[in-house]
Protein backbone atom coordinates (compact mmCIF):
# COMPACT_ATOMS: atom_id res chain seq x y z
CA UNK A 1 0.00 0.00 0.00
CA UNK A 2 1.24 3.29 -0.79
CA UNK A 3 2.27 5.24 1.81
CA UNK A 4 -0.17 8.40 0.53
CA UNK A 5 -2.89 6.21 -0.05
CA UNK A 6 -4.74 7.68 2.56
CA UNK A 7 -4.51 11.51 1.48
CA UNK A 8 -5.69 10.25 -1.76
CA UNK A 9 -8.70 8.23 -0.51
CA UNK A 10 -9.63 10.92 1.92
CA UNK A 11 -10.02 13.08 -1.06
CA UNK A 12 -11.65 10.36 -2.92
CA UNK A 13 -14.56 10.01 -0.29
CA UNK A 14 -14.69 13.14 1.65
CA UNK A 15 -15.48 15.56 -0.50
CA UNK A 16 -14.36 19.32 -0.09
CA UNK A 17 -12.71 21.14 2.67
CA UNK A 18 -14.69 22.78 5.37
CA UNK A 19 -13.30 26.41 6.16
CA UNK A 20 -11.10 26.42 8.99
CA UNK A 21 -12.23 27.72 12.49
CA UNK A 22 -10.50 27.95 15.89
CA UNK A 23 -13.16 29.52 18.05
CA UNK A 24 -16.77 29.09 17.69
CA UNK A 25 -19.01 31.97 18.39
CA UNK A 26 -22.74 30.95 20.21
CA UNK A 27 -24.47 30.96 16.73
CA UNK A 28 -22.31 28.44 15.39
CA UNK A 29 -22.17 26.77 19.13
CA UNK A 30 -26.13 26.46 18.60
CA UNK A 31 -25.52 25.47 14.79
CA UNK A 32 -23.50 22.46 15.88
CA UNK A 33 -25.96 21.47 18.77
CA UNK A 34 -28.54 20.56 16.12
CA UNK A 35 -26.49 19.25 13.05
CA UNK A 36 -26.76 15.80 14.51
CA UNK A 37 -30.75 16.15 14.76
CA UNK A 38 -30.68 17.98 11.58
CA UNK A 39 -28.86 15.32 9.86
CA UNK A 40 -30.48 12.15 11.17
CA UNK A 41 -31.95 11.42 7.82
CA UNK A 42 -28.88 11.31 6.11
CA UNK A 43 -26.82 9.41 8.23
CA UNK A 44 -29.59 6.81 8.27
CA UNK A 45 -29.21 6.30 4.37
CA UNK A 46 -25.22 7.04 4.45
CA UNK A 47 -23.65 5.78 7.21
CA UNK A 48 -21.33 2.39 6.87
CA UNK A 49 -23.91 0.01 7.56
CA UNK A 50 -21.03 -0.71 10.58
CA UNK A 51 -21.44 2.92 11.90
CA UNK A 52 -23.11 2.60 15.11
CA UNK A 53 -25.31 5.62 14.95
CA UNK A 54 -27.09 5.46 18.62
CA UNK A 55 -23.36 5.91 20.16
CA UNK A 56 -22.79 8.87 17.77
CA UNK A 57 -25.13 10.79 18.89
CA UNK A 58 -24.84 10.09 22.54
CA UNK A 59 -20.85 11.15 22.11
CA UNK A 60 -22.21 13.87 20.04
CA UNK A 61 -24.46 15.55 23.08
CA UNK A 62 -21.49 15.17 25.28
CA UNK A 63 -18.95 16.68 23.16
CA UNK A 64 -21.53 19.74 22.34
CA UNK A 65 -22.40 20.10 25.92
CA UNK A 66 -18.81 20.15 27.66
CA UNK A 67 -17.22 22.33 24.93
CA UNK A 68 -19.88 25.12 24.91
CA UNK A 69 -19.09 25.22 28.36
CA UNK A 70 -15.57 26.64 27.24
CA UNK A 71 -16.80 28.21 24.06
CA UNK A 72 -18.59 30.43 25.86
CA UNK A 73 -16.44 32.26 28.16
CA UNK A 74 -15.33 34.76 25.67
CA UNK A 75 -18.18 36.10 24.66
CA UNK A 76 -19.48 35.89 28.51
CA UNK A 77 -16.31 37.73 29.30
CA UNK A 78 -17.01 40.46 26.31
CA UNK A 79 -20.14 41.19 28.01
CA UNK A 80 -18.58 41.76 31.45
CA UNK A 81 -16.07 43.91 29.94
CA UNK A 82 -18.65 46.31 29.02
CA UNK A 83 -20.29 46.28 32.42
CA UNK A 84 -17.63 47.26 34.69
CA UNK A 85 -18.26 50.55 35.71
CA UNK A 86 -21.93 50.43 35.46
CA UNK A 87 -23.73 50.55 38.68
CA UNK A 88 -24.03 47.31 40.84
CA UNK A 89 -21.40 45.74 38.60
CA UNK A 90 -20.68 43.28 40.35
CA UNK A 91 -23.89 41.45 40.87
CA UNK A 92 -24.81 41.98 37.10
CA UNK A 93 -21.73 40.35 36.49
CA UNK A 94 -22.65 37.29 38.89
CA UNK A 95 -25.84 37.04 37.50
CA UNK A 96 -24.60 36.56 33.80
CA UNK A 97 -22.29 34.12 34.76
CA UNK A 98 -24.84 32.22 36.40
CA UNK A 99 -26.98 32.26 33.92
CA UNK A 100 -23.98 31.60 30.78
CA UNK A 101 -21.68 29.46 32.45
CA UNK A 102 -23.53 27.87 35.63
CA UNK A 103 -21.30 29.48 37.67
CA UNK A 104 -19.75 31.95 39.98
CA UNK A 105 -17.14 34.33 39.38
CA UNK A 106 -14.48 35.01 42.19
CA UNK A 107 -15.46 37.78 44.22
CA UNK A 108 -12.21 39.75 45.42
CA UNK A 109 -11.32 40.03 41.40
CA UNK A 110 -14.88 41.39 40.54
CA UNK A 111 -14.54 43.95 43.65
CA UNK A 112 -11.20 45.49 42.26
CA UNK A 113 -13.34 47.38 39.29
CA UNK A 114 -13.99 50.68 40.64
CA UNK A 115 -10.15 51.16 41.47
CA UNK A 116 -8.61 49.80 38.30
CA UNK A 117 -8.95 47.96 34.83
CA UNK A 118 -11.17 44.65 35.84
CA UNK A 119 -8.44 41.70 35.52
CA UNK A 120 -9.70 39.85 32.63
CA UNK A 121 -7.15 37.61 32.04
CA UNK A 122 -7.79 36.57 35.31
CA UNK A 123 -11.42 36.08 35.18
CA UNK A 124 -10.36 34.08 31.60
CA UNK A 125 -8.43 31.59 33.40
CA UNK A 126 -11.03 31.25 36.26
CA UNK A 127 -13.74 30.58 34.04
CA UNK A 128 -11.61 27.91 32.17
CA UNK A 129 -10.57 26.14 35.89
CA UNK A 130 -14.54 26.28 37.00
CA UNK A 131 -15.38 24.77 33.34
CA UNK A 132 -12.86 21.73 33.61
CA UNK A 133 -14.39 21.85 36.99
CA UNK A 134 -17.59 21.36 36.10
CA UNK A 135 -17.02 18.75 33.29
CA UNK A 136 -15.01 16.58 35.73
CA UNK A 137 -17.81 16.61 38.31
CA UNK A 138 -20.08 15.72 35.59
CA UNK A 139 -17.84 13.15 34.36
CA UNK A 140 -17.45 10.77 37.46
CA UNK A 141 -20.63 11.77 39.02
CA UNK A 142 -22.87 10.23 35.94
CA UNK A 143 -20.43 8.06 33.58
CA UNK A 144 -21.53 10.14 30.15
CA UNK A 145 -19.38 7.83 28.21
CA UNK A 146 -20.44 4.32 30.09
CA UNK A 147 -16.72 3.10 30.35
CA UNK A 148 -16.50 3.34 34.38
CA UNK A 149 -15.04 0.56 35.65
CA UNK A 150 -18.54 -1.28 36.58
CA UNK A 151 -19.79 -0.30 33.44
CA UNK A 152 -21.64 -2.82 31.23
CA UNK A 153 -19.45 -1.61 28.17
CA UNK A 154 -16.04 -2.11 30.52
CA UNK A 155 -16.94 -5.49 31.44
CA UNK A 156 -17.93 -6.72 27.98
CA UNK A 157 -14.89 -5.36 26.94
CA UNK A 158 -12.27 -6.95 29.25
CA UNK A 159 -13.94 -10.48 28.23
CA UNK A 160 -13.52 -9.24 24.81
CA UNK A 161 -9.63 -8.78 25.49
CA UNK A 162 -9.18 -11.69 27.08
CA UNK A 163 -10.54 -13.72 24.68
CA UNK A 164 -8.00 -12.23 22.07
CA UNK A 165 -5.09 -13.43 24.32
CA UNK A 166 -4.57 -9.83 26.48
CA UNK A 167 -4.91 -9.16 29.94
CA UNK A 168 -3.93 -5.26 30.16
CA UNK A 169 -3.83 -2.63 27.30
CA UNK A 170 -1.81 0.08 27.71
CA UNK A 171 -1.67 2.97 24.93
CA UNK A 172 0.27 5.73 24.71
CA UNK A 173 -1.02 8.62 22.45
CA UNK A 174 1.17 11.95 21.81
CA UNK A 175 0.28 14.54 24.28
CA UNK A 176 -1.05 16.88 21.04
CA UNK A 177 -5.01 17.73 22.13
CA UNK A 178 -6.26 16.34 18.78
CA UNK A 179 -5.70 13.01 20.01
CA UNK A 180 -7.28 13.04 23.37
CA UNK A 181 -10.03 11.90 22.49
CA UNK A 182 -8.31 8.89 20.67
CA UNK A 183 -9.31 6.21 23.14
CA UNK A 184 -13.19 6.79 23.72
CA UNK A 185 -14.06 8.35 20.42
CA UNK A 186 -11.77 7.40 17.28
CA UNK A 187 -11.64 3.59 18.93
CA UNK A 188 -14.51 3.51 20.94
CA UNK A 189 -12.80 1.48 24.07
CA UNK A 190 -14.19 2.06 27.33
CA UNK A 191 -11.83 4.72 29.07
CA UNK A 192 -11.71 2.54 32.59
CA UNK A 193 -10.31 -0.24 30.17
CA UNK A 194 -7.10 0.97 29.00
CA UNK A 195 -3.97 2.22 30.55
CA UNK A 196 -3.77 5.26 29.25
CA UNK A 197 -0.70 7.98 29.50
CA UNK A 198 0.14 10.27 26.99
CA UNK A 199 3.93 11.86 25.95
CA UNK A 200 4.82 14.15 23.54
CA UNK A 201 5.73 12.31 20.00
CA UNK A 202 4.31 9.34 21.94
CA UNK A 203 7.43 8.85 22.94
CA UNK A 204 7.05 6.74 26.57
CA UNK A 205 9.26 6.46 29.35
CA UNK A 206 10.75 2.67 28.96
CA UNK A 207 11.32 2.33 32.36
CA UNK A 208 8.11 3.68 34.13
CA UNK A 209 6.17 1.23 31.60
CA UNK A 210 8.85 -1.49 32.77
CA UNK A 211 7.46 -0.89 36.22
CA UNK A 212 4.02 -0.74 35.48
CA UNK A 213 4.62 -4.15 33.99
CA UNK A 214 6.32 -5.74 36.81
CA UNK A 215 3.29 -4.27 38.87
CA UNK A 216 0.98 -5.74 36.75
CA UNK A 217 1.77 -9.23 36.39
CA UNK A 218 2.40 -8.95 40.38
CA UNK A 219 -0.90 -8.76 40.59
CA UNK A 220 -1.55 -11.26 38.47
CA UNK A 221 0.53 -13.74 40.45
CA UNK A 222 -0.91 -11.96 44.00
CA UNK A 223 -4.77 -11.49 43.21
CA UNK A 224 -5.26 -13.16 39.84
CA UNK A 225 -6.06 -9.41 38.63
CA UNK A 226 -7.37 -9.25 35.73
CA UNK A 227 -6.53 -12.82 35.64
CA UNK A 228 -4.45 -15.56 36.83
CA UNK A 229 -0.47 -15.57 36.42
CA UNK A 230 -1.69 -19.13 34.62
CA UNK A 231 -3.67 -18.04 31.85
CA UNK A 232 -2.04 -17.52 28.58
CA UNK A 233 -2.08 -13.93 27.89
CA UNK A 234 0.03 -10.74 27.10
CA UNK A 235 0.45 -7.70 28.47
CA UNK A 236 -0.68 -5.39 25.00
CA UNK A 237 1.74 -1.79 24.51
CA UNK A 238 -0.07 0.36 21.80
CA UNK A 239 1.43 3.25 20.22
CA UNK A 240 -0.58 5.76 19.31
CA UNK A 241 1.03 8.14 16.49
CA UNK A 242 -0.76 11.12 14.44
CA UNK A 243 -0.54 12.62 11.11
CA UNK A 244 -2.39 15.03 8.94
CA UNK A 245 -4.18 14.08 5.68
CA UNK A 246 -4.94 17.60 4.21
CA UNK A 247 -1.40 19.38 5.82
CA UNK A 248 1.26 16.67 6.60
CA UNK A 249 3.74 19.05 6.03
CA UNK A 250 2.61 21.20 8.91
CA UNK A 251 0.01 19.73 10.87
CA UNK A 252 1.61 16.25 11.70
CA UNK A 253 3.39 15.72 14.98
CA UNK A 254 5.24 18.64 16.70
CA UNK A 255 7.39 16.62 18.27
CA UNK A 256 8.32 14.98 14.96
CA UNK A 257 8.70 17.66 12.53
CA UNK A 258 5.38 16.86 11.08
CA UNK A 259 7.11 13.83 9.75
CA UNK A 260 5.06 10.45 9.01
CA UNK A 261 7.97 8.07 8.87
CA UNK A 262 9.69 9.45 11.49
CA UNK A 263 6.63 9.50 14.04
CA UNK A 264 5.91 6.04 13.38
CA UNK A 265 9.45 4.91 12.66
CA UNK A 266 9.79 6.51 16.55
CA UNK A 267 7.16 4.72 18.12
CA UNK A 268 8.28 1.30 16.32
CA UNK A 269 11.40 2.02 18.27
CA UNK A 270 10.04 2.65 21.44
CA UNK A 271 8.19 -0.11 21.41
CA UNK A 272 11.18 -2.30 20.24
CA UNK A 273 12.93 -1.40 23.46
CA UNK A 274 10.00 -1.84 25.69
CA UNK A 275 9.91 -5.32 24.68
CA UNK A 276 13.83 -6.18 24.90
CA UNK A 277 14.06 -4.66 28.48
CA UNK A 278 11.47 -6.99 29.11
CA UNK A 279 13.13 -9.75 28.00
CA UNK A 280 16.59 -8.94 29.28
CA UNK A 281 15.40 -8.27 32.43
CA UNK A 282 13.18 -11.38 33.04
CA UNK A 283 12.99 -14.04 30.30
CA UNK A 284 12.18 -13.63 26.35
CA UNK A 285 8.84 -14.96 26.77
CA UNK A 286 7.94 -12.43 28.79
CA UNK A 287 3.82 -12.00 27.85
CA UNK A 288 4.13 -8.31 25.79
CA UNK A 289 2.48 -8.02 22.24
CA UNK A 290 3.09 -4.74 20.65
CA UNK A 291 1.09 -2.57 18.21
CA UNK A 292 1.43 0.59 16.21
CA UNK A 293 -1.62 2.92 14.75
CA UNK A 294 -1.28 6.01 13.48
CA UNK A 295 -4.05 8.56 13.65
CA UNK A 296 -5.70 11.04 10.82
CA UNK A 297 -6.36 14.16 12.97
CA UNK A 298 -7.80 15.46 10.02
CA UNK A 299 -10.57 12.71 9.92
CA UNK A 300 -10.01 10.62 12.78
CA UNK A 301 -9.47 7.55 10.58
CA UNK A 302 -6.69 5.20 11.95
CA UNK A 303 -3.88 3.10 10.01
CA UNK A 304 -2.95 0.02 11.92
CA UNK A 305 0.34 -1.48 11.47
CA UNK A 306 -0.45 -5.12 11.65
CA UNK A 307 2.30 -7.06 13.58
CA UNK A 308 3.38 -10.78 12.54
CA UNK A 309 3.10 -13.29 15.05
CA UNK A 310 6.81 -12.54 16.22
CA UNK A 311 5.70 -9.01 17.08
CA UNK A 312 8.06 -7.68 13.58
CA UNK A 313 5.75 -4.92 12.09
CA UNK A 314 6.71 -3.57 8.44
CA UNK A 315 6.07 0.51 8.66
CA UNK A 316 5.43 0.36 5.12
CA UNK A 317 2.73 -1.42 5.43
CA UNK A 318 -0.84 -0.97 7.35
CA UNK A 319 -4.79 -1.33 7.35
CA UNK A 320 -6.10 1.94 6.71
CA UNK A 321 -9.47 1.97 8.47
CA UNK A 322 -10.47 4.81 5.55
CA UNK A 323 -9.54 2.14 2.60
CA UNK A 324 -11.57 -0.45 4.39
CA UNK A 325 -14.68 2.06 4.59
CA UNK A 326 -14.56 2.55 1.09
CA UNK A 327 -14.49 -1.05 0.29
CA UNK A 328 -16.99 -2.26 2.23
CA UNK A 329 -19.87 0.78 2.56
CA UNK A 330 -22.28 -1.32 0.21
CA UNK A 331 -21.35 -5.27 1.70
CA UNK A 332 -23.65 -6.51 4.48
CA UNK A 333 -22.62 -6.38 8.18
CA UNK A 334 -21.52 -10.27 8.03
CA UNK A 335 -19.89 -9.40 4.81
CA UNK A 336 -18.02 -6.20 6.07
CA UNK A 337 -16.54 -8.28 8.64
CA UNK A 338 -15.34 -11.04 7.02
CA UNK A 339 -13.67 -8.70 4.69
CA UNK A 340 -11.65 -6.82 7.18
CA UNK A 341 -10.48 -10.06 8.68
CA UNK A 342 -9.30 -11.09 5.35
CA UNK A 343 -7.34 -7.76 4.79
CA UNK A 344 -6.12 -7.54 7.89
CA UNK A 345 -4.45 -11.07 7.38
CA UNK A 346 -3.36 -10.64 4.23
CA UNK A 347 -1.52 -7.15 5.28
CA UNK A 348 1.37 -9.08 6.55
CA UNK A 349 4.08 -11.61 4.73
CA UNK A 350 3.63 -13.66 8.18
CA UNK A 351 1.35 -15.04 10.43
CA UNK A 352 -0.91 -13.34 12.64
CA UNK A 353 -2.01 -13.93 15.93
CA UNK A 354 -6.30 -15.01 15.44
CA UNK A 355 -6.82 -12.63 19.03
CA UNK A 356 -4.80 -9.82 17.49
CA UNK A 357 -6.79 -10.42 14.30
CA UNK A 358 -10.07 -9.89 16.18
CA UNK A 359 -8.72 -7.10 18.57
CA UNK A 360 -7.40 -4.90 15.06
CA UNK A 361 -11.03 -5.66 13.25
CA UNK A 362 -12.90 -4.25 16.82
CA UNK A 363 -10.66 -0.84 16.54
CA UNK A 364 -11.30 -1.39 12.47
CA UNK A 365 -15.32 -1.66 13.02
CA UNK A 366 -15.26 0.95 15.55
CA UNK A 367 -13.48 3.46 14.25
CA UNK A 368 -16.23 3.41 11.08
CA UNK A 369 -18.67 4.83 13.08
CA UNK A 370 -15.74 7.58 14.22
CA UNK A 371 -14.87 7.88 10.75
CA UNK A 372 -19.32 8.72 9.78
CA UNK A 373 -18.99 10.92 13.31
CA UNK A 374 -16.73 13.73 11.75
CA UNK A 375 -18.33 13.19 8.11
CA UNK A 376 -21.62 14.08 9.04
CA UNK A 377 -20.79 16.73 11.90
CA UNK A 378 -18.22 18.50 10.47
CA UNK A 379 -18.50 17.57 6.26
CA UNK A 380 -15.42 15.41 6.09
CA UNK A 381 -12.92 16.89 8.01
CA UNK A 382 -12.49 19.10 11.80
CA UNK A 383 -12.70 22.72 11.06
CA UNK A 384 -9.99 23.07 13.53
CA UNK A 385 -6.90 21.07 11.51
CA UNK A 386 -4.30 22.76 13.68
CA UNK A 387 -4.15 22.86 17.81
CA UNK A 388 -6.87 24.43 19.83
CA UNK A 389 -6.66 23.23 22.92
CA UNK A 390 -8.58 25.15 25.94
CA UNK A 391 -6.05 24.20 28.70
CA UNK A 392 -3.08 22.08 29.93
CA UNK A 393 -2.92 19.38 31.36
CA UNK A 394 0.09 18.69 33.76
CA UNK A 395 1.11 16.05 36.28
CA UNK A 396 -0.62 12.67 36.69
CA UNK A 397 -4.39 11.81 35.92
CA UNK A 398 -6.92 13.52 33.75
CA UNK A 399 -8.32 9.73 33.37
CA UNK A 400 -12.03 12.21 32.59
CA UNK A 401 -10.70 13.83 29.58
CA UNK A 402 -11.65 12.14 26.59
CA UNK A 403 -12.44 15.36 24.20
CA UNK A 404 -10.02 16.44 20.82
CA UNK A 405 -8.16 19.49 21.22
CA UNK A 406 -9.62 19.97 25.13
CA UNK A 407 -6.49 19.64 26.48
CA UNK A 408 -2.68 19.40 26.03
CA UNK A 409 -0.99 16.66 28.20
CA UNK A 410 2.37 16.65 30.00
CA UNK A 411 2.22 13.99 32.14
CA UNK A 412 5.43 14.41 34.45
CA UNK A 413 6.56 13.99 38.23
CA UNK A 414 8.87 16.69 37.78
CA UNK A 415 8.85 19.74 35.65
CA UNK A 416 12.61 19.01 34.82
CA UNK A 417 11.64 15.59 33.95
CA UNK A 418 8.38 16.82 31.76
CA UNK A 419 10.34 20.08 30.54
CA UNK A 420 10.25 18.83 26.88
CA UNK A 421 6.39 17.93 27.02
CA UNK A 422 5.66 21.07 29.13
CA UNK A 423 7.11 23.38 27.00
CA UNK A 424 5.74 21.96 23.71
CA UNK A 425 2.19 22.98 25.31
CA UNK A 426 3.54 26.49 26.70
CA UNK A 427 5.12 27.41 22.95
CA UNK A 428 1.56 25.86 21.81
CA UNK A 429 -0.41 28.02 24.27
CA UNK A 430 1.43 31.04 23.32
CA UNK A 431 0.11 30.89 19.48
CA UNK A 432 -3.62 29.86 21.12
CA UNK A 433 -3.85 32.51 23.87
CA UNK A 434 -1.28 35.16 24.36
CA UNK A 435 -1.22 36.16 20.93
CA UNK A 436 -4.71 37.13 22.41
CA UNK A 437 -3.46 38.39 24.86
CA UNK A 438 -5.27 35.92 27.05
CA UNK A 439 -3.52 34.06 29.69
CA UNK A 440 -2.70 30.35 29.62
CA UNK A 441 -4.45 27.98 31.65
CA UNK A 442 -2.58 24.99 33.63
CA UNK A 443 -4.69 22.27 35.86
CA UNK A 444 -2.01 20.41 37.93
CA UNK A 445 -3.28 17.36 38.70
CA UNK A 446 -1.90 14.19 41.09
CA UNK A 447 -4.23 11.47 41.69
CA UNK A 448 -3.07 9.14 44.63
CA UNK A 449 -4.62 6.18 46.40
CA UNK A 450 -6.78 6.39 49.27
CA UNK A 451 -5.52 2.97 50.72
CA UNK A 452 -1.94 4.10 51.34
CA UNK A 453 -1.53 6.57 54.66
CA UNK A 454 -0.09 10.08 53.91
CA UNK A 455 -1.05 9.88 50.31
CA UNK A 456 -3.63 12.47 49.67
CA UNK A 457 -0.98 14.74 52.17
CA UNK A 458 1.92 13.63 49.25
CA UNK A 459 0.03 14.57 46.40
CA UNK A 460 -0.67 17.86 47.91
CA UNK A 461 2.69 18.61 48.07
CA UNK A 462 3.52 17.38 44.40
CA UNK A 463 1.16 19.83 43.47
CA UNK A 464 2.58 22.49 44.94
CA UNK A 465 5.94 21.20 44.09
CA UNK A 466 5.45 21.34 40.41
CA UNK A 467 2.91 24.82 40.60
CA UNK A 468 6.49 26.64 42.08
CA UNK A 469 8.81 24.51 39.37
CA UNK A 470 6.25 25.77 36.90
CA UNK A 471 6.33 30.03 38.16
CA UNK A 472 9.96 29.51 38.11
CA UNK A 473 10.42 27.96 34.43
CA UNK A 474 8.07 30.73 32.86
CA UNK A 475 8.14 33.84 35.40
CA UNK A 476 8.15 35.89 32.50
CA UNK A 477 4.48 34.61 31.48
CA UNK A 478 3.25 34.53 35.45
CA UNK A 479 4.13 38.18 36.20
CA UNK A 480 1.92 39.39 33.63
CA UNK A 481 -0.71 37.36 34.28
CA UNK A 482 -0.28 35.52 31.16
CA UNK A 483 -0.10 31.99 32.98
CA UNK A 484 -2.20 30.53 35.09
CA UNK A 485 -2.63 27.47 37.51
CA UNK A 486 -5.31 25.16 39.44
CA UNK A 487 -3.84 23.02 41.85
CA UNK A 488 -6.32 19.79 41.79
CA UNK A 489 -6.12 15.75 43.37
CA UNK A 490 -7.94 13.22 43.01
CA UNK A 491 -8.58 9.84 44.82
CA UNK A 492 -8.16 7.04 42.27
CA UNK A 493 -9.63 4.79 44.32
CA UNK A 494 -13.32 6.62 44.50
CA UNK A 495 -15.67 7.54 42.32
CA UNK A 496 -15.20 10.97 43.57
CA UNK A 497 -14.16 13.96 41.14
CA UNK A 498 -10.74 15.79 41.12
CA UNK A 499 -10.35 18.17 44.66
CA UNK A 500 -9.53 21.84 43.91
CA UNK A 501 -6.76 22.55 46.61
CA UNK A 502 -5.23 25.82 45.42
CA UNK A 503 -4.68 28.44 42.54
CA UNK A 504 -2.88 31.01 41.33
CA UNK A 505 -6.12 33.12 41.17
CA UNK A 506 -6.78 32.97 44.89
CA UNK A 507 -6.89 36.21 47.25
CA UNK A 508 -3.52 37.24 48.60
CA UNK A 509 -3.82 37.15 52.44
CA UNK A 510 -2.93 40.32 54.43
CA UNK A 511 -0.53 39.03 57.25
CA UNK A 512 -1.82 39.93 60.56
CA UNK A 513 0.96 41.77 63.14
Amino acid sequence: MAYRSLANNRKRFLGPTAPRKHFPDATELKSEEKSFDLLRGVNEVSAHPLTDLAENKKLQSYESKVKKSFDSIVPLLKKISALQHEENFVDKAQILAKKDLEIELPLHILEKAWVQPLDMRALFAACVFKAHESSSNHFFHSDPLNGSADSKEAELFQSFLSECGFHLLDVTPCADGRLAHSIAYALRIPFSSVRRRSHAGAMFDVENTVNRWVKTEHKRYRESDPNSANEQTSYLKVVLYHFSSLDPSHQGCAAHGSNDKLAASSGYKRLQDFQESIENSFCCGASVDLLLIGLDTDTDSIRVHVPDSKNHIDLEKWVSAADVYQETKHFSIDQAMLKISEIIKSSVSGQVKPGMVEFIRKLIVNNISQIDYVRHLHNGSYPDAGHAERFIGVGIGFKEVHLRNLTYFSHLDTVEEGAPDLDVGVKIFKGLNVSRDLPIPIVIRFDYSGKVPGARERALSDCKRVDSAISSRYRDLVDKGLLHTCLTIRDRDKKDSAEVVGSSLDPVLQEEH
